[in-house]
Order: C-alpha cells, then sequence, then structure tokens
C-alpha cells in the first residue's frame, strides 16, 4: 500500500509542475482528496503558518517594487555588472546573490538577466557562462535571506530561539563559497564565443551583428520620487527580524500555556508573527510615507506571484505532509538508520523532493519536519537547507526559461536530453559545496 500511496503523491507533484501556476496546489489537493476519502487517511494540519509569511513577506515585496524600490536596487546592480565586464562571471552572480538576499525573491533576476546577457555578449564571453551561474545564485540566496519564505518555514521548523541567526550564520557563507566555486565551474564551460558555430551563423545576419555591437550602456531611468525611502523602510524591517531572532529577549512574551500559532507554549511570540507584523508594518509605512497607492501594490507583478506561491504551498504541502504522517513509521524505518549514521544522505531526499516541488518554501515545510523526526539535529538541517533549491534540474523554472530567451546568441540552452542543459553543473556544484560547507561550519558554530 505504501508504494501505491507513493505513487498517488510522486503522480500530483508531476502533474501538477506540468500544469504550471497553481496546478502544482490544486494537484495537491486532489492527492489530499485521494488520501483521505480512498487511502482513509489522517489529514495533519494545513500550512497556514507558510501561507501567512508568504502572503506577508511578498506583498512587503510588492510594495518595495510598486514604490520604484526594485528598479533603484536593480539600477545599482546594473553599474556593478557594467563596471567590470571582462570578470562578469564573477561579478554577475555576486550582484544578483546579494541583492537576492536582500530583497528575499528570485524574481528581481528577471531585471539582470538581459544586462548580463548583453554585457557578455559584447565583450565575446559566452554568456551561458554569467547567466548559467547568476540563476543559480538567485535560488541559493534565498536559502538565507531574512526575508525569504524558504528562510521563514526553516525558522518555524526548527522552533528554537536564535534559529533565524544560525541559518544565516551557515547558510550565507556556506552559500557565497559554494557559489564561488560554481562560478569556476563555468568559467571555461563550452567554446569561446567566437568560435561558437552557432553564434558564427548568427553574425551573418547584418541586424544582428549591429546589435551586437551597438551602445546601449547607461540607459537612465526615471526613480519614483520614494524609491530610496522605501529601500531604507524595508532594510529596517530587515533589521528588526534579525534582531527579534538574535534577542528574543527584546521581543514581548506573555504568560505560558498552550502553543498557537501567534505564541509559543513559553509565552513568546512565534517567528510567524514577528515576520507577519513587522513586514507589512513595513509595508504600510511604504505605502504612507512614499505615497503609494495599494492598487499599485496590487498591480505589481511579485503581488500577483504571491496568490500562485500561496496555493501551491496549500496544496502540494498539506498532501506531503499527510502521507508523511500516515507513513511515518515506514519511513523512519527505512531511512532511520543510515541517516542517523551518515545525515549528509538526507540531502539526497531533500534535493529529489525540490526538483518535483519546485518550490524551495513548499520543500522546506515538506521534508525538514521528516529530518527532526529521523533525529537530525538543527546544524545537520541548517547545512542540507541548500538542497531545497534543486528546482533547476528540469528547466521549467521560469528564470531558466527568462535566462535561455534573453540570450541571443544561443549559448544558453536545454539540451537533447532535457537534463542537460545549461544550468545543471553549476547548480549542482554550487549546492554542493554550500552544503558541505555548512556541514563543516555547523560543527564550529553550533
Amino acid at each position: 500500500m505504501f508504494w501505491i500511496e507513493f505513487a498517488v503523491l510522486l503522480g500530483m507533484i508531476l502533474i501538477g509542475s506540468q500544469m504550471k501556476g497553481i496546478g502544482l496546489g490544486v494537484m495537491g489537493l486532489v492527492g489530499l482528496f485521494l488520501f483521505i476519502f480512498i487511502f482513509k487517511m489522517k489529514p495533519t494540519d494545513p500550512p497556514i503558518d507558510v501561507m501567512l509569511i508568504i502572503m506577508s513577506i511578498v506583498t512587503t515585496a510588492a510594495t518595495l517594487q510598486a514604490s520604484g524600490g526594485l528598479d533603484y536596487l536593480v539600477s545599482l546592480a546594473e553599474k556593478i555588472i557594467r563596471s567590470n565586464p571582462s570578470n562578469i562571471t564573477f561579478i554577475a552572480p555576486f550582484t544578483v546573490y546579494f541583492l537576492c538576499l536582500f530583497a528575499g525573491t528570485a524574481h528581481i533576476v528577471y531585471s539582470l538577466l538581459p544586462i548580463i546577457s548583453e554585457v557578455s555578449a559584447k565583450k565575446r564571453i559566452r554568456p551561458e557562462r554569467p547567466l548559467s551561474i547568476s540563476v543559480i545564485a538567485s535560488h541559493l540566496a534565498l536559502t538565507g535571506s531574512p526575508m525569504s519564505a524558504a528562510t521563514a518555514a526553516l525558522v518555524v521548523v526548527l522552533a528554537y530561539q536564535g534559529a533565524l541567526v544560525d541559518i544565516m550564520m551557515i547558510c550565507i557563507p556556506a552559500s557565497i563559497i559554494g557559489l564561488l566555486v560554481g562560478c569556476f565551474s563555468v568559467f571555461k564551460k563550452g567554446v569561446e564565443l567566437d568560435k561558437d558555430p552557432i553564434f558564427i551563423e548568427k553574425m551573418k545576419d547584418p541586424v544582428f551583428a549591429k546589435s551586437m555591437e551597438a551602445d546601449t550602456e547607461n540607459t537612465q531611468v526615471q526613480l519614483k520620487p520614494g524609491a530610496k525611502t522605501s529601500v531604507v523602510i524595508f532594510s529596517i524591517a530587515i533589521v528588526l527580524i534579525v534582531i527579534a531572532g538574535a534577542f528574543p529577549s527584546l521581543v514581548p512574551s506573555f504568560e505560558p500555556g498552550v502553543k498557537t500559532l501567534a505564541i509559543a507554549a513559553d509565552g513568546s511570540l512565534t517567528m510567524v508573527t514577528i515576520i507577519s507584523v513587522v513586514t507589512l508594518t513595513a509595508s504600510a509605512a511604504m505605502m504612507l510615507i512614499t505615497k503609494t497607492s495599494t492598487a499599485d501594490v496590487t498591480k505589481a507583478s511579485l503581488f500577483n506571484s504571491m496568490a500562485s506561491a500561496v496555493v501551491s504551498v496549500f496544496g502540494v504541502v498539506w498532501m506531503s505532509s499527510t502521507f508523511m504522517n500516515s507513513n511515518s513509521d515506514i519511513i523512519q524505518t527505512a531511512l532511520g538508520g543510515i541517516v542517523s549514521e551518515y545525515p549528509w544522505t538526507f540531502a539526497i531526499a531533500v534535493f529529489i523532493m525540490g526538483v518535483l516541488m519546485f518550490s524551495q518554501a513548499a520543500t522546506t515545510k515538506t521534508m525538514m519536519p521528516l529530518g527532526i523526526a529521523l533525529g537530525l539535529p538543527p546544524s545537520s538541517l541548517i547545512a542540507i537547507f541548500p538542497a531545497v533549491n534543486s528546482d533547476f534540474v528540469l528547466p521549467g523554472y521560469p528564470t531558466l526559461l527568462a535566462a535561455i530567451n534573453f540570450d541571443r546568441t544561443g549559448s544558453t540552452k536545454i539540451g537533447k536530453y532535457v537534463i542537460n542543459h545549461s544550468f545543471n553543473v553549476p547548480g549542482v556544484v554550487a549546492i554542493g559545496v554550500a552544503i558541505m560547507v555548512g556541514f563543516l561550519l555547523g560543527t564550529f558554530l553550533m
């Protein structure tokens, strides 16, 4: 029966990922329907905590976007990328990483991909190199950003004071080292652009050749009046969340009692409460001070993406947690021994689930409680955390497709066998190194 139920779980995830958008969520609820009414499984609680965090964080990021703050950040990143085009394979991914680390979303990379492609092509550096590792950098930044839903989900799962600081302290330096090694892995990837037969053929077109020589540098973008102010407010929100995580004694506490979504059993505020209140207060401050209308916020592309993310997490996590809970004895018996002796092997399971789920937050909420049930310490779970970024393996994620489309030279592509695309080598290398460094840091820092 276990394997039939497991086949249903995988089937719903695979069908949902092909449908894209809210497909993962609705197919997750189809799977839950089958689990409850056909297999008689007892449903777990829905992932309300992660859904609230996604709503709060994405609304605040959308407010930053509507007020012009994201445009301002992108303009700064563009100046950095254009400042040293010869080293774009290293400069671009680190610029993307720190920008996404600050903003808590990978979607900001869309604005930088055409710049990376253009600058590298004009320098005759194969665009595949900086584009592929920059996309990986945008994903890797989410596992460590205090403003990402994935990091917030892990904080909720770990459920101990100081978890956010531990995650940042281990995952950020581990990811930076992993990203650096990932840059070296693509530094000489493929033939040089001026020797690429596809590019040579494209250059025979006079229009294309002229566009490769045209100077589009330093195109001035008109920023909104409150752009810089919104970035300052957003920064203050990040600082407040980190302080609350690092110094819980500064946060109000109440009488111990029954654990709720808002208050822990010891009377302290949960991170769901802290993140929701701080981020949405910052969103309100941005709207009031910069005179950004609520209509502009709801029209922002980030805000529109929130509905898809919430529905996806709602369905697929609820289905997966119900399956895991109903089969916990079988799973722990099968994995308990090897995971206890070799904690890093759990990273393989997390990586595989991340490939299927296309969501770092959903993968975190689904797999990390299983890691706790298997007896893994917090330091190991934090070290393994970057494995949730495996959504690049199947080339259907929007950031990958955008990078392929923005590369007019044709060097960034999907291979004949689908999975042999431009992003797999840098992705596996960067994440693998980040996990190894994370385990090393965990032994010294925790």
